[in-house]
């Protein structure tokens, strides 16, 4: 055996990612969305999904794992090969998971490789079309006076409806009576019906029924007001600063992804953030991709730690016990 050989095998024993990222990406790539195909994450995959493949020079395939509230496809992702070809793109659930699930059976920050955050999709609140106050003020105050008669809807346990929910009741001391349902269309329907009072939802949503003036919006609960619904004040210009709560989403891939991989990963999401047809496409629905020193393993990971944080004393507060 040569010398030649011989270097070659101990710098693949010493760093086997080496091999894998010199052809990375030799084939499709699938982003995992642990959430049914339409709604706001599955959409934001596939505009995300096919920006990044115009760097990768692969195609990147979407695959849709339905349960647990979005459990069962997260841990696809935290028991994958960590070889770049399985990837997830997941929401705020990757923060609140801990607080919800007493038996999760993977770690949200150690069992995966960060590749960086993608967008902030502020919620909206929103009110049957017959909710007699004029402002979030007098909706609070409304709400106040009925006690724990006033409903709300959710999407369920760790939904960004619930999350949304939870976090106006802790900024305002409020009690609402929670109307649980399948998919945010059906909630939707009966807020328009009027057979539930209020119901909060990522921008996406409710923003046409806004506009045509069928629900009632209330405020955004991001930093600014979104070109879309320019009428709705953010929570903060409504008089409640404490109501800030976005459905974000972040890009990850299995624990042990070579560095080589990830770095590519990181390079093809920052391109695609700035691509005029993803940027387009995310203003149409109300959101916007998050700026390029955010796009990264290190702001993913801090970010997330913070939220789990924030996210584990709010649940905690509303007495939620874990599953």
């Amino acid at each position: 055996m040569t010398y030649l050989v011989r270097s070659l095998i101990l710098f693949l024993l010493l760093y086997p990612g080496a091999a894998i990222a010199d052809d990375y990406p030799a084939r499709p790539i699938t982003i995992i969305v642990p959430f049914s195909a339409g709604g706001p994450g599955d959409v934001i995959a596939r505009i995300l999904g096919n920006a990044m493949s115009a760097t990768l020079k692969q195609s990147i395939v979407i695959e849709n794992v339905v349960g647990a509230g979005g459990t069962l496809g997260t841990n696809r992702v935290a028991k994958a090969a960590p070889d770049g070809y399985t990837l997830l793109l997941m929401h705020v659930g990757q923060a609140t998971a801990p607080a919800l699930y007493a038996k999760l059976p993977f770690d949200p920050v150690g069992d995966f490789a960060m590749i960086g955050l993608v967008t902030d999709v502020p919620m909206i609140l929103v009110a049957r079309p017959t909710f007699p106050a004029k402002d979030l003020n007098e909706l609070i105050a409304h709400i106040r006076n009925a006690g724990d008669k006033m409903t709300f809807g959710n999407v369920g346990l760790g939904s960004a409806s619930q999350l949304c929910g939870l976090m106006f009741m802790s900024a305002t001391h409020t009690k609402l009576t929670p109307i649980y349902y399948k998919g945010g269309g059906p909630a939707l329907n009966d807020v328009i019906a009027g057979h539930i009072d209020v119901y909060c939802d990522p921008a996406t949503g409710p923003t046409p029924y806004i506009q045509s003036n069928t629900i009632k919006g209330y405020a955004i609960t991001g930093k600014k007001r979104v070109a879309t619904l320019p009428g709705v004040p953010t929570s903060a210009e409504a008089g409640v600063p404490a109501f800030d709560v976005t459905t974000w989403y972040g890009l990850y891939a299995p624990r042990g992804t070579p560095k080589p991989v990830v770095d590519q990963l990181v390079s093809a999401l920052q391109t695609a953030l700035k691509d005029p047809a993803l940027v387009s496409r995310f203003a149409e629905l109300s959101m916007a991709p998050v700026e390029p020193e955010r796009a990264t393993p290190e702001a993913l990971e801090a970010f997330l730690k913070a939220e789990i944080g924030k996210w584990g004393r709010i649940i905690k507060a509303a007495g939620i016990e874990p599953q």
